[in-house]
């Protein structure tokens, strides 16, 4: 029991050390719980990089809308300019229907398909919204869950990392 009493020197060794309280725990599992995305996605890039796996989601695809093909030509090249994305294709017109200030709007509009790494979404969406004639652009993105490896590490080589 000595080396009880010269962990906690303040107590008298009959008394041991306090055990942490519902606060400590409380605050432990927390702090877990908020780490827990960080380690996962450390764990996951360490074990692509040991492995040479592709890590689900890394890629993503973004949706964007416009007007015209015009537009769409130069915002995709715009895009490109920025190395924003390593491929941005370029539908023919399709027909929506859609709301719009309450309004049932029939409009032709042109698909941009644009591949890009994931953590250039968020950089992507902020750049087509200052430059689209859209007040409300639509800009969506979905992961890219699996493909052509060859593929994805193309993606990856043609657009920088931040």
């Amino acid at each position: 029991m000595e080396w009880l009493s010269q962990r906690c020197p303040l107590l008298p060794a009959a008394q041991g050390c306090p055990r942490p309280g519902r606060g400590t725990l409380l605050l432990v599992v927390i702090l877990a719980l908020l780490m827990y995305p960080v380690l996962r996605s450390l764990a996951l890039q360490l074990h692509s990089a040991v492995t040479g796996s592709y890590v689900s989601g890394t890629h993503s695809i973004a949706f964007i809308n416009c007007l015209n093909e015009q537009i769409a030509k130069d915002i995709a090249r715009a895009i490109m300019d920025k190395k924003l994305a390593a491929y941005v294709n370029i539908l023919p017109k399709s027909s929506a229907l859609y709301f719009w200030k309450g309004e049932l709007e029939e409009s032709t509009e042109i698909l941009l398909l644009v591949k890009t790494r994931t953590s250039k979404i968020d950089e992507l969406s902020n750049y087509v919204r200052s430059i689209h004639p859209f007040e409300i652009p639509e800009i969506i993105s979905l992961p890219i869950d699996q493909g052509n490896p060859l593929y994805l590490k193309w993606i990856e080589e043609s657009v920088p990392q931040d």
